[in-house]
């Protein structure tokens, strides 16, 4: 994949998770609801399962914007499309895909199982 239209896609990407990230803080931060608890504690429960959820929907946007960051300097260090392991060609493929690919498709299975 081009480094220039990689590169553009990324920060079309970066911009999008930055602008969910900020909607998402807004909409329901998990500090903010937690002095918000109504008496009942059925309503507790159902305001800590959805700062939960809201908690983890913010975890995995702050994951993606830094896969994203990491890619963005992968372009800039001219390692772009290499992978981060076994420093092989990530497939075309891949990268159109997921852009925002450090590890060729064997690494990141490897990478994958070790996380289970």
């Amino acid at each position: 994949m081009d480094t220039a239209v990689a590169r553009k896609r990324l920060e079309e990407i970066r911009d999008e998770i930055d602008r969910s990230i900020s909607v998402i803080g807004r909409s329901g931060s998990p500090d903010g609801l937690a002095s918000a608890y109504p008496q009942d504690p059925a309503d507790a429960g159902a305001n800590l399962t959805e700062t939960q959820r809201t908690a983890a929907v913010l975890a995995v946007a702050r994951l993606q914007r830094s896969e994203v960051l990491g890619a963005l300097d992968r372009i800039e260090q001219g390692t772009y499309g290499a992978c981060v392991d076994c420093h092989a060609l990530v497939p075309e493929g891949r990268l159109e895909a997921r852009p925002d690919a450090a590890r060729c498709v064997t690494c990141q299975g490897k990478q994958d199982r070790r996380r289970r």
